[in-house]
């Protein structure tokens, strides 16, 4: 069963070239030390603002001497670009992926219990909702200007905004699946609750948890690179897709590079994962089955 559905995935035109996009850049970013780069807070003054494709003697703190190519040329401090850049997407696809997780989690949870439970669904469903009328990037600088701008505080403060969607989404499965007939037989067996839940209704929601969180990943990915570009972010010295163009826009008029090439490995990921997502969507979800049937 798992083979045929695999098969049937990556048979998705949509899901091979997102996912092969996708799969490349974290590749790059994994493989960042192994890829000529340096470190990417290395400072040196004599290859400042230098244009990409230029080779220039690179002196370290240290006093060491060394030819280093700028594949995407240096910023303002003499830092490298294309090394900062392949690090940032570290950060950036190690934040949208633990995002997703942690609101496909919760947002399940709750879902679950809503749905089931009509008292819970009238008290979690307001907190949802009150959740859901604060702008995310609002509520994510009120949290880390209240706890700091250490990675996992900005992951959480991405993601709390993102739990009411899919919250809402496994409610509504809930709702619908609840009232099957192998469901009421499971329930006039005495089956536990738990099992109801987690074998029965449960599956019912993979295909669109799975969808969802892809586009949850994606939306991650951009709300920190808003953040990190507004300051409020990361710290300002690490290696992120927002922080480096928000060092470059000062000079972007003299060099759009340290903003442009950036932007592009931004904007190339959060467009692999939509297209990703959309693959996965008109493969797994039912009703976009039917509608290709048609």
């Amino acid at each position: 069963m798992f083979a045929k559905v695999l098969a049937k995935v990556l048979a998705n035109w949509s899901v091979r070239i997102g996912g092969g996009v996708l799969l490349l850049l974290i590749l790059l970013s994994v493989g960042a030390p192994y890829l000529g780069t340096i470190d990417p807070t290395m400072l040196d003054p004599g290859s400042q603002n230098l244009l990409p494709g230029t080779t220039n003697l690179f002196m370290t703190l240290d006093g060491d001497e060394f030819e280093h190519f700028f594949l995407m040329g240096s910023d303002s401090l003499g830092r490298d670009i294309w090394s900062r850049t392949l690090y940032g997407g570290r950060v950036s696809i190690t934040l949208g992926i633990s995002v997703a997780i942690l609101a496909v989690i919760f947002g399940t949870i709750f879902g679950l219990l809503s749905g089931y439970f009509r008292i819970v669904d009238a008290i979690v469903m307001r907190v949802m909702d009150g959740f859901m009328s604060i702008p995310a990037v609002l509520f994510a600088i009120s949290l880390i200007a209240m706890f700091g701008n250490k990675l996992p505080v900005v992951i959480c403060a991405i993601a709390v905004p993102s739990v009411p969607r899919i919250a809402r989404l496994v409610r509504s499965v809930v709702l619908s699946v609840r009232e099957e007939p192998y469901v009421e037989a499971a329930i006039a067996l005495d089956t536990p609750v738990w099992k109801i839940l987690l074998r029965h209704i449960l599956p019912n929601a993979t295909a669109p948890l799975i969808v969802q969180g892809t586009y949850v990943c994606a939306e991650a990915i951009l709300v920190e690179a808003i953040l990190s570009f507004l300051g409020v972010g990361m710290p300002v010295e690490a290696a992120t897709w927002g922080n480096i163009m928000a060092e470059g826009r000062s000079q972007f008029n003299a060099f759009p590079h340290m903003v442009l090439l950036p932007g592009i490995f931004l904007v190339l990921t959060i467009l692999s994962v939509n297209i990703l997502g959309d693959g996965l969507r008109d493969t797994l979800d039912p009703k976009f089955n039917k509608r290709g049937d048609k």
